[in-house]
């Protein structure tokens, strides 16, 4: 997707950009200079101090709701890790409200004069769709499809081969009309390439829940009950659906436009065909914390 933001010529009113009595972004609760250029993002807030703890030195510790960030030193570089949350709407806030604190002025109201580009992180845990990603490994996401919708509030441009992936996914999963229309978009290759040597790379599924929209059934029938054996068999130009978690396609989709980049990596702690679960999946998490910062700082 391409760059996609408008031109504010008058202040944003304070109903659209909220700021406290102390001159914080409303949900985050952060100043501008709470946050650095690089920034990871974990689900889980008691994640936050597992990757700060491997930080040199940590300045700045804030906390409101389920979002907690921690600012400081690694390797002399300045990094962000901050906790989103689960799912979509959780990202829309946290990427909107991170972008603000980077390109607006919260005392004018204005966009700045000079943008600044934000590296977004997201270090998650997910199940893997292919039997040939054991649990313990690690995926790094091309892409993110999305089942959320998130995307379709925005005036969205996406790019040709996004696209094509949406019109072959429809055809050869056969979706639900009624359903969300699923969406494609590509993560930053930058960071890939900077994230990824000897992860899996694929794209990766992003539902708007967790029990019905992973195909999931309980006490609650499914829409689409074989949509994990469709997710696995879905083809098209050298891609494969890799992994299934709650985030990434709503990550890339805004970043992208805000013109950031954006990478998920996530350690595979389940695998949905062969019903596997990692036996210790918080040694293999923090694994992939140290190498995610010791590649963001090298």
């Amino acid at each position: 997707m391409r760059k996609n933001t408008i031109t504010h010529n008058q202040p944003i009113p304070p109903s659209e950009l909220i700021i406290t009595n102390e001159g914080r972004i409303y949900h985050l609760d952060l100043l501008p200079e709470d946050i650095a250029e690089t920034i990871i993002v974990v689900g889980d807030q008691e994640r936050v101090p597992l990757v700060s703890q491997h930080f040199d030195s940590i300045e700045t510790k804030v906390n409101k709701r389920e979002f907690y960030t921690h600012t400081g030193i690694k390797n002399g570089k300045r990094i962000t890790v901050l906790s989103t949350g689960i799912g979509c709407d959780n990202i829309d806030i946290v990427v909107n409200e991170l972008d603000a604190l980077a390109n607006i002025d919260l005392n004018t109201k204005l966009p700045k004069k000079e943008f600044k580009k934000l590296n977004l992180i997201r270090i998650g845990t997910s199940g893997s769709l292919q039997e040939d990603i054991p649990v313990d490994s690690y995926v790094i996401s091309s892409h993110g499809l999305g089942f959320d919708g998130l995307m379709g509030f925005y005036n969205t441009n996406f790019e040709k081969d996004e696209i094509e992936l949406q019109k072959e996914f429809i055809n050869q999963v056969k979706w639900p009309k009624e359903a969300n229309l699923p969406y494609f978009v590509k993560g930053s290759s930058y960071l890939e390439k900077k994230l990824g040597d000897g992860m899996f790379h694929g794209i990766t599924a992003t539902a708007n829940g967790f029990y019905g929209p992973q195909g999931r059934s309980l006490r609650l029938k499914a829409k689409v009950p074989n949509l994990n054996e469709y997710l696995n068999e879905f083809s098209f130009n050298d891609y494969r659906i890799t992994n299934f978690e709650m985030e990434t396609s709503a990550l890339y989709g805004l970043s992208s436009m805000l013109g950031h980049e954006a990478c998920t990596v996530c350690a595979i702690i389940a695998n949905r065909f062969k019903k596997a679960y990692s036996k210790d999946y918080k040694k293999t998490v923090n694994e992939l914390i140290i190498t995610t910062l010791d590649r963001l700082t090298s």
